[in-house]
This record gives structure tokens, C-alpha cells and sequence, in this order.
């Protein structure tokens, strides 16, 4: 059978072999965690890279921030509401903290949760309001009104918001077992999306959750994501167009009492990937400073 090579094997070696699992490597999971607790942005003005969570009810938005902050944290964590629904738990814009432990500094790095994106054109977060939050203006805890846009007057200060309060890197949270039977008025929010962030130059992720419920390998053995045959379809598929790198296959802990290796590295390895695309955006921008861009700012 034809080996495929997953985009991310330069963070696994062995799959450029024939063996048919990722093998333990002592340290792995703990030079990533290490990697995410460094980290700093390369801008002086930007004490935390701020990275925008978007996607379907239910996709897993909030879960992954929970599963983060359990993998750096060492133990299962809830800290936002998060859950199987038909419509969104997530009414608030919230910029959520990730912390190594109880007492500890904030990481350098926050996982800015919406709520979730609805087929009808009633429900679920605004693309105006995802508009505004990429810009800077939404402040932590606003609650979202889904026939009713933060105004514009309101928001009058956007187009001179500081770096530090704009997005740095946008994932689009999908449900990797419902993705084949997406609404298309659900794509079509994620295409406003996606024509928003290329004109703003902000990069975009692909997050696919549940990949454990999509193969029966998988709930099995995890550390087998990267051959199954659904996965690389889906990679494949360029989920709406995305490039194969910025597509990342995650497990989110969901009734785990106990953390896991391979779920660890999974989620370790998709923020730490995050954090380079928004790296990638900061470099757009003179270093240490937020107020020249290297090319034309449309903030």
C-alpha cells in the first residue's frame, strides 16, 4: 500500500518510512509544550499574539482552547463552556488567557473564541462582528447579537487600532466527521471570511477536529492520523482552498479524565503552527514597532 506523507513529517521523521505507526520519541511532547512557553512575538509593541477561533456550532472552537490549556497545564481542564449542541454555548467574545499553571504569568499568546457560525442568516455570529473583532474593536466579553452588528459608529477608532489588539492568525475550526455534509450557507459565511482576511493579510489556519470519529483506526490508535486514508482525503480536498501546510488534524479532549501522548502532540504541534503563520504576519510590519507596515496597511 502507497505510504502517505503527512505535510507535517518534518516534526515526524519516521513517517518517511514504511512502519506503519509514529513511534515514542522521549521529549517530543515536552519540546513542543517548551516551544508554546518561550514563545514571544518578534514585535515589541505585541506582548501576545492574538489568535482568532472561527467555525460551525459544534465544531470545537472552545474545546481546543480547553484541550490547549490542558496539554500546557498537565492536567484535563473546562475552563469554557464548550459542548455537543445544535446551536452555539458561545454567546461572548472572550480572549482567553493559557497559563502553565494556577499561579503563573499568562504565555504570550491568547485563543480568541466566537460564537459559532449557524447555516441561517439569524443565527450565529455576524460576519460584520467577525469584521470588527479582526480590526481590534471588539472588546473581551462582548456579547454577540446575530441580527444586530456592533454599529459602525461604535467602532469609529478600528482603522487605527493598535497591532497589539488586531488578530494575528485566524483558524477555521471544522468538524473533520460532518465536513462532507457542511451546509453551503455555512461555506459561504466561510468565504466572506476568507475574502476579509486576504485583503486584511491575515493569515488563515484549518483546524480539523474529531478526527477520532471519522476512521475507527483512529479511535483505536491516534499516532496512525496521518495514514488514514479519510484524513488524507480531506487534506487532499484543500478544505475551501486552504494549502495542505496550514491544515492541521487535532484530537480535542472531550470526556478524557487523563491526558494523552499522541493528543498532546497533535494539539501542541497545530498552536505551534499557528504561532508561525502569525509570526509570518508579523513580519509584514517594521520590527518593534506597530505603526509602519512593510507593505500597504488596509487597517
Amino acid at each position: 500500500m502507497k505510504t502517505w506523507h503527512s505535510p507535517l513529517t518534518w516534526l515526524y521523521p519516521p513517517l518517511l518510512s514504511n512502519l506503519k505507526q509514529i513511534p515514542h520519541f522521549g521529549g517530543t511532547r515536552a519540546r513542543l509544550k517548551q516551544s508554546l512557553l518561550d514563545y514571544k512575538p518578534p514585535i515589541d509593541s505585541v506582548p501576545q499574539a492574538r489568535i482568532l477561533l472561527v467555525g460551525a456550532v459544534g465544531a470545537g472552537k472552545s474545546s481546543f482552547f480547553n484541550s490547549i490549556n490542558s496539554a500546557i497545564r498537565g492536567n484535563i481542564t473546562s475552563q469554557a463552556v464548550a459542548g455537543e449542541k445544535v446551536t452555539t454555548r458561545t454567546i461572548e467574545y472572550r480572549a482567553y488567557q493559557v497559563k502553565a499553571n494556577r499561579v503563573g504569568q499568562p504565555l504570550s499568546f491568547l485563543l480568541c473564541d466566537t460564537m459559532g457560525l449557524e447555516a441561517s442568516e439569524s443565527g450565529g455570529v455576524n460576519i460584520k462582528d467577525i469584521d470588527h473583532i479582526l480590526k481590534g474593536c471588539i472588546p473581551n466579553k462582548h456579547r454577540f447579537n446575530p441580527v444586530s452588528p456592533l454599529e459602525t459608529c461604535h467602532c469609529q477608532e478600528c482603522d487605527s487600532s493598535a497591532l497589539k489588539d488586531r488578530i494575528h492568525c485566524v483558524v477555521y475550526v471544522i468538524d473533520s466527521s460532518k465536513f462532507a455534509v457542511m451546509p453551503p450557507e455555512t461555506k459561504k459565511k466561510l468565504h466572506e471570511i476568507q475574502e476579509k482576511l486576504e485583503s486584511y493579510d491575515v493569515p488563515l489556519v484549518v483546524l480539523l477536529t474529531k478526527v477520532d470519529k471519522t476512521c475507527p483506526i483512529l479511535e483505536k490508535d491516534l499516532k496512525k492520523v496521518y495514514r488514514s486514508c479519510y484524513i488524507k482525503e480531506l487534506v487532499s480536498f484543500r478544505c475551501l482552498g486552504i494549502p495542505v501546510t496550514n491544515i492541521l488534524p487535532v484530537k480535542n479532549y472531550s470526556n478524557e479524565l487523563e491526558l494523552n501522548e499522541c493528543c498532546d502532540i497533535l494539539l501542541l504541534t497545530a498552536m505551534q503552527k499557528m504561532l508561525h503563520f502569525a509570526d509570518n504576519h508579523f513580519d509584514n510590519f517594521v520590527k518593534g514597532t506597530d505603526l509602519v507596515q512593510c507593505s500597504t496597511s488596509v487597517f
